[in-house]
């Protein structure tokens, strides 16, 4: 029998997980998915947003997996803490692969980042899907503007949550804490904001249409900043779906804004509810945000222009966008995994194929799949050719894996490194409990946004059983 430990139950640790089971070269491979949280998915749960339940139930996709027989979920594992490092998970088993992905968010590096009111998109996501590391966060929303540095996926999220009422996400998974603050939002001006033009930027059409779709909102788009693009001005020449969101500016641009009486206004989606305006800006690069120790008051940004090499350059001209809230979506970054080698540039582990390199020379049974091992690109199904590639590698150096061998049960050495298991039941007293704690609130499931509250959950499993 092989055993493998997979390290993360997000999309490319599920996907690595099916990709070794599946193939018949093993027939006997057991694969233990470890995951750091006593749940399971990664940003499947904690980062797509509550209103794209189309998304979220690849949930259903990844749980088929999770649900094999030779599969084996064990949350609540906290891989490179003492006594569970590298060498010791290659005691208990014949291969690690790790699917960590990129936890930390990019800094902008420029003076007032630290401001109070200036927040990475990354707590704004972990707060409004429960992240347990996020309990501790409060985001009030009093602030009139909310500012978002960045136009990828993640930045139409947020501007779209910040957008959207809150009786609009009461049918979600979100918490009543978020909830609560988004009902009593008081933002009334939501900026998105790219240091480049239009075609470079990175949302999907899909994405970006829907914040022309969302009830009692204008969105303003200047045409100035859209021919400024030069292929904004050749379309003919542009990827398809590149096309189409500068199809879908162009009409936003070209649009007469809504006032509250128009006929083109829309239905209000609650009464009383403000009218809010979503600003998509381009060619502006942010340089400073200004405020004191009470908090952010505006960004600084200069314009940009193209360089004619697919870039843009300073211009030397300024603006202030003034805002009270800031959001910084600027991309993801792999952080050091204890006992791997790690590429400060890319922010990855180094590999081939999947099998980790130290110095030039693969380290016996251990590899990574996923962001750790790419870095922080492509959509969710990007993550399968990916994951299928290391777990070829990883079935193709069987045979001298196996030659090793383990022995012993893999959660009792678990145990005896002092971690607390979470296995399959225990997650599904989570799922219990929150469809339980959302029938009491008058809603449907509805997570539980703590530590505490979910290991009480999955424990209940343990004492019931």
């Amino acid at each position: 029998m092989l055993r493998v430990a997979v390290i993360g139950s997000g999309p490319s640790g599920v996907y690595t997980a099916q990709s070794l089971i599946e193939q018949q070269a093993v027939p006997d491979i057991e694969v233990y998915v470890l995951d750091r949280l006593p749940c399971p998915y990664g940003l499947v749960r904690y980062g797509v947003a509550p209103d794209h339940e189309k998304i979220k139930s690849l949930q259903n996709n990844l749980r088929a997996v999770l649900e094999h027989p030779r599969t084996h979920f064990l949350g609540n594992v906290e891989v490179g803490a003492p006594g569970l490092g590298v060498e010791e998970l290659r005691e208990i088993f014949d291969a690690v692969v790790f699917c960590v992905g990129a936890a930390t968010d990019r800094h902008l590096g420029i003076p007032g980042e630290e401001l109070p009111g200036s927040h990475p998109a990354t707590e704004f996501v972990a707060w409004y899907s429960a992240h347990p590391d996020a309990a501790a966060l409060r985001f009030t929303l009093a602030a009139r503007s909310a500012l978002v540095i960045g136009v990828g996926n993640v930045a139409v999220d947020v501007a779209r949550m910040l957008s959207r009422g809150a009786a609009e996400l009461a049918a979600t998974d979100m918490p009543q804490g978020p909830l609560g603050a988004l009902a009593d939002s008081r933002v009334e001006d939501v900026w998105m904001v790219g240091r480049r033009g239009p075609s470079q930027a990175k949302f999907t059409t899909k994405e970006l249409r829907e914040l022309g779709s969302l009830p009692d909102t204008d969105v303003l788009v200047r045409p100035e900043e859209l021919a400024q693009d030069p292929a904004y001005r050749d379309p003919g020449e542009l990827p398809a779906a590149v096309r189409r969101n500068v199809e879908v500016l162009r009409g936003w641009a070209e649009r007469p804004v809504a006032g509250p009486e128009s006929p083109d206004a829309g239905p209000a989606s609650s009464p009383g509810r403000r009218r809010r305006r979503i600003h998509l800006r381009f060619f502006l690069r942010p340089v400073a945000m200004l405020g004191d120790a009470n908090g952010v008051r505006a960004v600084r940004f200069e314009r940009t222009a193209p360089d004619g090499r697919g870039g843009v350059s300073g211009t030397g001209e300024f603006e202030d966008i003034e805002t009270q809230l800031v959001l910084r979506s600027v991309g993801y970054r792999g952080t050091p995994q204890p006992g791997l080698p790690f590429d400060e540039t890319t922010g990855t582990v180094p590999h081939l194929a999947g099998r980790v390199l130290r110095d030039g020379t693969p380290l016996p049974g251990v590899y990574v799949a996923g962001w750790i091992k790419r870095g922080p690109t492509g959509v969710i199904g990007t993550n399968r050719p990916c994951a299928k590639e290391t777990a070829l590698s990883l079935l193709a150096d069987a045979p001298a894996l196996a030659e090793r061998g383990t022995a012993g049960d893999p959660v009792e050495a678990l145990t005896r490194a002092g971690q607390r298991p979470v296995p399959w039941p225990g997650w599904l007293a989570i799922e219990a409990a929150e469809a339980e704690w959302g029938r009491g609130l008058g809603r449907g499931t509805v997570k539980l946004p703590d530590w505490t509250g979910l290991l009480d959950a999955a424990h209940s499993a343990r004492r019931t059983s």
